[in-house]
């Protein structure tokens, strides 16, 4: 995304009309990545791309009145055979919201910075709000889209006539105490186009954790009570999900300490640890599928059941 940005403000720099189409509502298609934006240039130049092109045909025709000025909405059904071609999973039905960038492009010269931020369209193209983490609560719209980046991953979501995207910057998965599962942990994190390191020592780590932003991962693997410290700057940040390594013993033995260091059962709640969900990993490559779980889990506000188990949507997008 942050790419896009900058395609984006650098088409605006030189004096190019834009428009942008994002997703309203899905329906199939397999697994989608939330947050896909296609760009198209007043001479045809185009960047991004939504559905892997399947809508594009629609989108192209909308675009002259698009470019006079005004919003429109696209939809279609998707069949097999061209979902497929595609490179998506199965068939669906989509709705997207082609639109001129105007009053929203301070939106798009935040993705440029790599700076997390949420738009706020009617559907009629009429407003556009650009919310930060700063952003004060205007309305219910407003609301949510603070919420979504306050989960700390890129969302979607339809309040009334207003379409919400959020963007978070990729995640950083920080490691503190090196080995193999430091390694398996970081295996992972590329797997899920994250961003990794691995840090040693007190002060390295304390640093790393406070310029966490809500999507930045701490797994901490070396038991040693001087990393308290690293727990306590994770707390005091209020960013990022933090996880704790280490036995039932462990964990209590942290808990009195950091309880005596002036924190909350609140506070505690927040340190996952033992971190990873009970998949009854042994190896570090299945115990790092089990912490990444647990991450992806908590961001999206699910408690982690079988599918088969369950009635809602698969997809939270």
């Amino acid at each position: 995304m942050r790419e896009l940005g900058r395609t984006i403000t650098g088409w605006l720099d030189a004096g190019h009309r834009v428009a942008v189409a994002r997703v309203i509502e899905l329906n199939g298609f397999g697994a989608v990545p939330a947050g896909e934006v296609l760009a198209v240039r007043d001479d045809g130049e185009r960047a991004g791309s939504v559905l892997r092109g399947v809508l594009d045909v629609q989108v192209n025709a909308a675009l002259p009145g698009v470019f006079a000025g005004g919003a429109v909405e696209v939809d279609g059904p998707v069949g097999e055979h061209d979902a497929v071609a595609a490179g998506l999973a199965c068939s669906g039905q989509a709705r997207l919201l082609v639109h001129p960038v105007d009053a929203d492009r301070p939106a798009w010269e935040a993705l440029a910075e790599g700076r997390a931020v949420a738009l706020v369209s009617t559907l009629d193209g009429s407003r556009h709000v650009v919310v930060t983490a700063e952003s004060a609560a205007e309305d219910e719209a407003v609301v949510t889209a603070s919420r979504l980046l306050a989960a700390g991953t890129t969302g979607r979501a339809l309040v009334a006539d207003a379409l919400i995207d959020a963007w978070v910057p990729v995640p950083t998965l920080v490691t503190v105490g090196g080995g193999t599962l430091a390694a398996a942990l970081a295996a992972q994190a590329k797997l899920l186009g994250w961003e990794s390191h691995d840090v040693s020592g007190v002060e390295e780590a304390v640093n790393a954790v406070k310029a966490f932003g809500p999507s930045d991962v701490l797994v901490l693997l070396d038991h040693d009570p001087a990393m308290d410290a690293v727990l306590l700057a994770g707390l005091a940040g209020g960013r990022g999900f933090l996880g704790a390594l280490g036995s039932r013993h462990t964990q209590a033995e942290r808990r009195q300490r950091l309880h005596a260091a002036g924190c909350t059962d609140d506070d505690l709640y927040r340190i996952h640890g033992p971190v990873g969900l009970d998949l009854g990993a042994r190896s570090p490559a299945e115990v790092a599928v089990s912490i990444v779980a647990e991450v992806i889990a908590n961001r999206s506000g699910r408690n982690p059941a079988p599918l088969r188990t369950t009635a809602g949507r698969i997809s939270p997008h």
